[in-house]
């Protein structure tokens, strides 16, 4: 009985000393995490982990290295290349919290109508929940990264602006080969900054968003201008953002 007793305090006692260092673990991501997104509130992200990603791939294929990017104040970034990149990615991105139930529930409902591996897979992630990937997480699929995504999504929704998050996110999403950002896209592009982009230029790079490893706003195939026709139109139907 002195040894059942004796184990079964054991176990307790490990289980115990398990809790209590998870329980400190998940503290310490907690506070971590809050400093973190407070600092980047004032602070622009100096790279990203998308960007480590690519040029591991680039030294992989014997390629230099090739991050470009230079940051644009929010009020400095064309109000073409805002509402463009709202009108293609996210229309309700001033009204919800960080995510579009709708849109979500679209796009499960269209993969499992697809129902293979090969086909690919549709997404619907809003504007913030591209911001917390790009910036706080590291590329891919997962149960487990979406968990993150989600809660590093309400952490910006609560502690940043809505201004933040999209001037963070046109400054650092992928938009070529060694390209991140609307400025470097611009210049790459059009020859001039994403200060001066035109309705046009702003509708057609926004329409390479979802593939800019693929699609190039200068080689447009008819369906990156079927896209670019159809953000003009929501463009013109969203009018001026109301901050």
């Amino acid at each position: 009985m002195a040894r059942k007793s004796t184990k079964s305090t054991t176990k307790k006692s490990l289980f115990k000393r398990i809790a209590i260092a998870i329980g400190k673990i998940l503290l310490w991501f907690f506070i971590f995490s809050i400093i973190w997104v407070i600092a980047y509130r004032f602070i622009n992200p100096p790279i990203t982990f998308l960007m480590v990603q690519r040029n591991w791939e680039r030294k992989a294929d014997d390629k230099p290295a090739k991050i470009k990017n230079a940051w644009v104040k929010f009020e400095d970034i064309s109000d073409n290349m805002k509402r463009a990149a709202v009108s293609a990615e996210d229309q309700l991105f001033l009204k919800h919290m960080g995510f579009d139930i709708k849109a979500i529930e679209k796009a499960y409902k269209s993969n499992e109508k697809k129902g293979s591996k090969k086909k690919k897979i549709k997404g619907g992630s809003t504007i913030s929940q591209q911001t917390a990937k790009n910036v706080f997480l590291w590329p891919g699929r997962s149960y487990v990264r979406k968990a993150f995504e989600a809660y590093f999504t309400l952490l910006i929704e609560v502690l940043w602006s809505k201004e933040r998050i999209l001037e963070v996110y046109l400054n650092v999403i992928e938009m070529g080969d060694g390209i991140y950002g609307a400025e470097a896209a611009s210049q790459k592009y059009y020859g001039h900054s994403c200060r001066k982009m035109s309705r046009s230029e702003a509708a057609l790079l926004a329409a390479c968003f979802p593939n800019p490893l693929r699609w190039n706003p200068n080689k447009a195939t008819s369906y990156i201008q079927h896209r670019k026709y159809l953000i003009m139109r929501n463009m013109r139907r969203l009018g001026p953002l109301d901050f």
